[in-house]
């Protein structure tokens, strides 16, 4: 199939979450299946021509892109992700993209994002490429299968292609005034009261994607089920319950390239599955670095993470001195609410000699995180999918997670047992938003941490596991084929 790939950020280019991930990886591994995929995202200042070895695309040529009536010059450069052959097209508007930040919040973010979808179009029909189905990623992008079923139904081009919406945080809407669909020039007989574009007087760009797009998918199928009710839907389950039957979750992978604790290039000593003592190694440098003693029969709790509630951290400031009070040792690394970075900060004082706190952001200290922590924390609120449960679980750093979204996909309760009466547990888990059921959770870890029988096993069962994107390319594989035959 002939497959156009369109997201607002892509790794390495351009990355804040997991979407760039998910970018970044899943083009590569549908290529490897024998699809034909091109990828387009925004040309963003940190974006370098020469870095990437992007060359300025003459075939598509200077375009005018129309926000309203006006016109706006966009260019197109083109290069190759890396280490693959997949095509990758990015949109060059310096007016819209050449800021200091990839999401601005300022008054034209609207306008960014009417033109780059408007120019993935026109950059299509100028390469004269007729392609089977458009991949669609989040509100940024969800006004795709409207325009083409709309204001770009004339050509022919798009007359049997099929698009596909994946929503990756239901969070993030694009919801602007109503002022926004003139500069769409979406035709006005889709907005009224809750019709397929409106919320509450707004124009919504997801609920369009929701409601145009041939199938609409989520990161994972727990999250799936989750967003179809008001407790989780963020005033859109209804819509999503009207395409019940489109509707579906595919769990994210993971580049098992970059994280695997036998090749991981950010780590002082590899291990495996078969060998763990690279990793005490990892703990004792991981400590030093922080100033903390080593003691090998101290579990070591880690956190990657925003500092947010969405991340579960109003449970933890709920049972911070009884977490505080447990023969742990902590290290924290994220950054977020103030009043979270300074809860942290404090502690620092206040504990030396147990906690170790990075505020901000580290790609090597996650690395090494991961691969010297004994016990991983993530209590989410929500979690559409998840990518450091499931690091963890490859670098036998056993999670202690909330049951929702992703992680419930992901993370076996110890004591779950399969149908043969195999201990199938790979680490421990909590259903009720509250401090007390969290505390209860790593009390059971750290228990379970003392017990040289079973955590061994706990480790092997999460160490065994494979999330690699091979698979879930394979899911996906089958929902495009099922999309284009809709």
């Amino acid at each position: 199939m002939k497959i156009a790939f369109v997201s607002s950020e892509v790794y390495p280019y351009a990355k804040t979450g997991g979407l760039a991930d998910v970018s970044g990886a899943l083009p590569k591994e549908l290529a490897k299946l024998g699809h034909e995929v091109k990828v387009f995202m925004p040309k963003y200042y940190p974006v370098s021509e020469y870095e990437y070895n992007l060359h300025y695309d003459n075939y598509i040529g200077e375009m005018k892109i129309h926000i309203g009536g006006i016109s706006h010059n966009t260019h197109v450069f083109h290069g190759y992700m890396p280490d693959s052959t997949v095509d990758i097209y990015f949109i060059h508007n310096p007016h819209y993209f050449h800021r200091q930040q990839i999401y601005t919040d300022n008054w034209d973010e609207d306008e960014r994002f009417i033109l780059f979808q408007k120019a993935v179009i026109e950059s299509i029909q100028r390469m004269g490429w007729s392609p089977d189905l458009i991949h669609c990623n989040d509100w940024q992008t969800s006004l795709i299968p409207l325009l083409i079923k709309d204001n770009y139904n004339w050509d022919k081009l798009f007359e049997k292609t099929a698009t596909l919406l994946t929503i990756h945080n239901i969070g993030y809407q694009g919801r602007f005034s109503q002022e926004t669909l003139s500069k769409t020039e979406i035709n006005g007989k889709y907005f009224y009261p809750n019709g397929p574009i409106e919320m509450e007087g707004d124009v919504n760009f997801l609920k369009a994607g929701i409601h145009f797009a041939d199938k609409i998918n989520t990161v994972s199928p727990t999250y799936a089920n989750e967003l179809l009710t008001p407790e989780y839907g963020a005033g859109l389950d209804n819509s999503l319950w009207q395409r019940k039957g489109d509707f579906s979750g595919i769990l994210n992978g993971v580049d098992y390239s970059i994280w695997n604790p036998e090749i991981d290039k950010h780590i002082p000593n590899h291990y495996s599955i078969n060998d763990l003592s690279g990793k005490s190694e990892n703990k004792k440098f991981l400590l030093k670095h922080f100033n903390i003693k080593y003691n090998p029969n101290v579990p070591l709790i880690g956190i990657i993470s925003r500092m947010v509630v969405q991340k579960g951290f109003d449970i933890i400031a709920e049972v911070l001195n009884e977490l505080m009070g447990l023969e742990a040792q902590w290290i924290i690394l994220g950054s977020g609410e103030s009043k979270y970075e300074n809860m942290f900060n404090v502690l620092v004082y206040k504990y030396p000699d147990k906690i170790g706190v990075y505020i901000g952001y580290n790609n090597k200290l996650s690395h090494l995180i991961e691969a010297g922590a004994d016990i991983f924390l993530m209590p989410s609120h929500y979690e559409p999918c998840g990518l450091n449960q499931i690091y963890s679980l490859k670098y036998g750093t056993v999670p202690v997670v909330r049951k929702t979204g992703g992680l419930a996909d992901t993370v076996q309760d110890w004591n779950e047992y399969n149908s043969y009466g195999q201990d199938i547990g790979n680490g421990f888990s909590f259903y009720e938003y509250s401090g007390k059921a969290l505390l209860q959770s790593v009390n059971r870890a750290i228990n379970d941490f003392h017990n040289k029988l079973i955590w061994p096993k706990i480790q092997y069962n999460g160490m065994i596991k494979d999330y690699s994107w091979h698979h879930s390319a394979e899911e996906y594989n089958l929902l495009y084929k099922r999309t284009f035959r809709k």
